[in-house]
């Protein structure tokens, strides 16, 4: 059975952690949001596919869920030395394959720099950015206006309020919907709803490829808190509320079945009005046992 995996950074790669334990890797295919890449310092940034990738390389660092584990940070504190501003905190072998992807983005697509490189660090399953075209994402803040993704998160600590988020509207990459099309079963993890998984939703022909498959999503809330970041402010940005309704809401065009945490039990009934199957179970993924239990419950393999 081939299975396909919407993902951002942080969530979805904890939860491809656990599948990879379980599933065969080159059954795999994992689609992941590209509009907060960006060149940065020399190289080429793309979080979420880095993070992506160092998850099936066992090399994530899971203190951060970002960089390679055991990484060093002598360029960066040179060149802080050198009083250069270091905004993002990057180690050296992370900026290695950081300034091979700018080199090689000279005469190749994002969708080729990201084969070449997984091939390299033996990653069997497929990794696809959602464009191979150059994506943005700015935060609408009500205290300092139109701003960067990242000094969203890092220079203001994700604290402004979010009055809009306004990402690019760029074409697929080339495999991107005959890669949905194909698939028994597509995954949504809990990565970001807005600036993460609708990135990928919202590209022209995802939603139509959607509708025909097979969809399951784990909410990335319990109550109305999310599980990781300002998840929250985004939601409600987009006029959805910060709970799995929300969720159920944002996905529900093309959503089969939801995931929910045990916490919010009390939710199924009225989520069933909105999407055909609700599951119940443990969605906090604090070990490698859960990671691998809800592997089991999204792949229907308990």
């Amino acid at each position: 059975m081939m299975i396909t995996i919407l993902s951002g950074g942080t969530g979805t790669p904890k939860l491809i952690q656990g599948i990879k334990e379980i599933y065969p890797q080159e059954e795999i295919n994992v689609i992941v949001n590209t509009v907060e890449n960006e060149y940065f310092s020399g190289g080429y940034i793309a979080a979420d596919i880095d993070t992506v990738m160092y998850t099936f390389a066992d090399m994530i660092d899971e203190r951060y869920w970002y960089g390679i584990k055991g990484d060093t940070f002598h360029i960066r504190e040179k060149l802080i030395e050198l009083g250069t501003e270091e905004l993002l905190t990057i180690g050296d072998q992370d900026r290695a394959i950081e300034i091979q992807k700018a080199i090689l983005l000279e005469d190749h697509t994002l969708s080729e720099v990201v084969e070449f490189q997984k091939n390299h660090l033996n990653i069997k399953a497929k990794i696809i950015p959602m464009s191979d075209e150059d994506s943005d994402i700015k935060i609408n803040t009500k205290e300092y206006g139109e701003i960067e993704f990242h000094e969203f998160l890092i220079k203001y600590g994700g604290e402004p309020e979010v009055l809009e988020v306004i990402y690019s509207d760029v074409n697929p990459s080339p495999e991107l919907i005959e890669t949905i099309e194909k698939s028994d079963k597509v995954i949504i993890g809990p990565s970001n709803p807005i600036t993460s998984i609708r990135p990928i939703t919202s590209i022209k022909g995802v939603e139509e490829a959607l509708k025909g498959k097979e969809v399951i999503a784990v909410s990335p809330f319990v109550g109305n808190d999310a599980f990781s970041g300002p998840a929250g402010k985004f939601m409600t940005a987009f006029g959805y509320e910060t709970s799995s309704k929300g969720v159920a809401e944002l996905y529900k065009a093309f959503l089969n079945t939801l995931v929910i945490d045990n916490q919010d039990a009390q939710m199924k009934g009225d989520l069933e009005e909105i999407v055909p199957e609700v599951i119940v179970t443990n969605t906090f993924m604090n070990s490698i046992e859960d990671k691998i239990n809800l592997a089991k419950v999204v792949l229907n393999m308990e």
